[in-house]
């Protein structure tokens, strides 16, 4: 990101090419306004909770997912630092998913009415928005497409490369290095699998060279290699209307 040097956050709504710094600034206003601290593990919204605010990641992962009553769960989407969710919790009564910290989180908590009046008055701020909505939504239907067509080792390495490449947009990778807090429980619910099969498929590309996955942190050592073998490209991510991606 350009300039910029007076801001404190990091939200994807940032990382829009036509806002200028004066545009961030006022963003990063609304998030300095209120903010909420969750703990890991924690579920923040159960199935059916009512929503009145917006949120951002400034800090930490989380996820969506839907658990059936016999305990099974199914992670929907992740929550990464930067993301900006649901910006427009007015148009339904009740969410129909669960939502939860996989490390402690920070959140800004937004007031729709505030984001509304931002977007209104500034024209490149309502085009952020609806970047965003294309990026969730398009991930979203990436997820979908890996659970239908790709196999156990190219859905882990789409999900390897997509975390990989929405991490370092918001300038939070070290070279071919990323945080990665999920477990292999965590992974496998996120891609259809079961643990064991999630621990096969890792370590193929570990003795393949491909990756390293350790305390936490994912290295990367073959981007391209293993973007090849998920059929990944970050079309989907829209990044043609990011600042460039170092």
């Amino acid at each position: 990101m350009t300039g910029g040097h007076d801001l404190r956050y990091r939200s994807r709504l940032h990382d829009f090419s036509e806002l200028t710094d004066a545009d961030r600034l006022a963003i990063d206003a609304l998030l300095d306004q209120r903010q909420r601290v969750i703990s890991p593990a924690a579920t923040w919204w159960r199935k059916a909770t009512c929503r009145d605010l917006v949120h951002v990641v400034l800090e930490g992962w989380g996820c969506r997912y839907r658990q059936l009553p016999d305990g099974r769960r199914q992670i929907l989407s992740l929550l990464l630092p930067g993301d900006l969710f649901d910006p427009h919790p007015q148009a339904v009564t009740r969410t129909d998913h669960a939502v939860g910290a996989i490390t402690a989180m920070t959140v800004a908590e937004v007031a729709p009415d505030a984001l509304a009046a931002l977007s209104r008055d500034n024209r490149a701020i309502a085009r952020a928005l609806w970047w965003n909505n294309h990026v969730a939504m398009g991930t979203q239907r990436e997820w979908i497409a890996s659970l239908g067509l790709r196999s156990a080792r190219e859905r882990i390495a789409l999900l390897f490369c997509e975390v990989h490449y929405r991490l370092r947009l918001s300038g939070r990778c070290r070279g071919p290095a990323c945080d990665f807090p999920l477990t292999q429980a965590d992974l496998a619910e996120a891609t259809g699998l079961t643990p064991v099969h999630v621990n096969r498929m890792v370590q193929e590309m570990r003795r393949d060279g491909l990756i390293d996955w350790e305390a936490r942190t994912l290295t990367i050592h073959d981007l391209d290699r293993l973007g090849a073998i998920a059929s990944f490209t970050p079309a989907y991510l829209h990044l043609d209307r990011a600042v460039a991606v170092a």
